[in-house]
């Protein structure tokens, strides 16, 4: 069990400009870490020749990569809590590093799907060694603001991986283009560890406040990990965090991260210019409505879920059936209206970290966040996975035996988890108010005599 004791004397608010300077560069590795997390989201037909694969072997360069880091959201967390910032996102670009300088040196699938492992283990570390760095250096007030604000930014890492990425391919080779991109996470790991610290110079520790007492602690040493998961899970908002995670950025996920462009292009017969715009408008969407979704879930923290998730989940499944349901290859407006309301996840998906904030100690925030954060990428490797299989059982499985119908039918796999996910949502606000004093417990009825 952690040592800890009270803290006695007034804590003197961290300098502004370094905390924005740490969160800057840490965000700016969080840009290079989605970048390389969808890296294969523009080049997947390039891959499956280079590489031989039918969709299956193609899904599941990126399913294991998400299981690889879903697995990992636990231990990242207790490792964050234990060791702070600085070691663990270093760490994570390192990983980075090997995992994409193996995908531009692989000669075959195998190996391949080793390296995109490797990647999922890095990128793992980076997003919530970003949310701590927000937690610990700037004032609680402004939690949701920066944790909206660092999705934000991080969704241009998507934009580089759309098609600046692609045309790097072509016009260098796949080594050449992968192998830029080890030598950016080397760098960025020389750059995070001069510049990054755990805590402002003004603590001797990371802080522990305790959300049901209001004390504040300094935690001096490890927390026990099994007690810290435990009492994590128990509390019905981190559940609520979970599931709201998992229900709302999964389509996002699985059409950035792999089967957009081909559903596009020999799905819906759009040019590349035109998938290309379909899936920016996606990015962009999520990057404009991050602030209004950091407000309105600041202003309105007692129905977060009932005003803001539960529609944005409704909002993607419509426009996805109305899509598929489309007697023809949709029009060009539908399908924007479909990034639309894909690019609602991103920010709907933040407000799960909200809840993770708000219902834990700080001294188990990062193994909230990881259960928080392990909640989306399992749902997305779920739905990147049958999206795959249905199109193999379908016959659909290589670039030369897509089609649209094919695709419609392996879209529809999506269907279950939204209604799962909703399901669970609903259930777990329900007892996280009950928990806050909100609503009162369901009593039995007392039979009549």
């Amino acid at each position: 069990m952690s040592e800890r004791k009270l803290v006695t004397t007034p804590l003197s608010p961290a300098p502004m400009w370094r905390a924005w300077l740490i969160w800057g560069v840490a965000v700016a590795a969080y840009i290079l870490a989605v970048t390389n997390r969808t890296s294969l989201a523009a080049v997947g037909v390039d891959a499956a020749h280079r590489f031989d694969a039918d969709a299956s072997t193609l899904s599941m360069f990126a399913v294991l990569q998400l299981a690889v880091y879903g697995f990992m959201q636990l231990p990242v967390g207790m490792l964050l809590d234990r060791l702070g910032t600085r070691p663990i996102i270093v760490t994570g670009m390192v990983l980075m590093a090997v995992g994409q300088l193996v995908m531009a040196l692989s000669p075959n699938v195998g190996i391949a799907i080793g390296a995109r492992m490797l990647i999922g283990a890095g990128d793992a570390a980076v997003f919530p060694s970003v949310l701590r760095v927000v937690a610990t250096w700037f004032p609680a007030q402004r939690g949701s603001l920066m944790v909206q604000l660092t999705g934000i930014v991080g969704l241009t890492g998507q934009l580089l991986a759309i098609a600046p990425l692609a045309t790097l391919v072509h016009a260098t080779g796949w080594s050449i283009a992968f192998g830029s991109l080890a030598g950016l996470c080397i760098l960025f790991a020389i750059l995070l560890l001069a510049v990054v610290r755990n805590h402002p110079p003004t603590m001797a520790a990371d802080l522990s406040v305790n959300t049901d007492t209001g004390a504040i602690q300094v935690v001096t040493s490890a927390v026990d990990t099994r007690i810290g998961l435990k009492a994590t899970w128990s509390h019905p908002g981190t559940r609520l965090a979970f599931w709201s995670h998992f229900t709302t950025p999964f389509a996002g996920t699985a059409f950035i991260m792999l089967w957009g462009i081909p559903f596009l292009t020999a799905g819906e017969g759009l040019t590349s210019a035109q998938a290309a715009l379909v899936t920016t408008v996606y990015v962009v969407v999520g990057m404009l409505l991050g602030p209004v979704m950091g407000a309105l879930s600041g202003r309105m923290p007692n129905h977060r879920s009932r005003m803001l998730v539960l529609p944005t989940v409704a909002f993607q499944m419509l426009a996805w059936l109305a899509v598929i349901a489309w007697p023809t290859p949709a029009p060009l407006w539908l399908l924007f209206v479909l990034a639309v309301a894909m690019g609602t996840g991103g920010p709907a998906s933040m407000i799960a970290f909200d809840h993770a904030r708000t219902h834990n100690p700080s001294h188990r925030l990062s193994t909230a966040t990881g259960i928080t954060n392990t909640g989306g990428f399992i749902a997305g490797l779920v739905a990147i996975f049958l999206i795959g299989a249905a199109l193999d059982l379908q016959g659909a499985g290589t670039p030369d035996t897509y089609s649209l119908e094919a695709f419609r039918l392996a879209f529809l796999t999506q269907v279950p988890l939204w209604l799962i996910g909703a399901f669970f949502i609903v259930f777990e606000r329900k007892r996280t108010r009950i928990r806050m004093g909100l609503d009162e417990p369901r009593t039995k009825r007392r039979p009549r005599a």
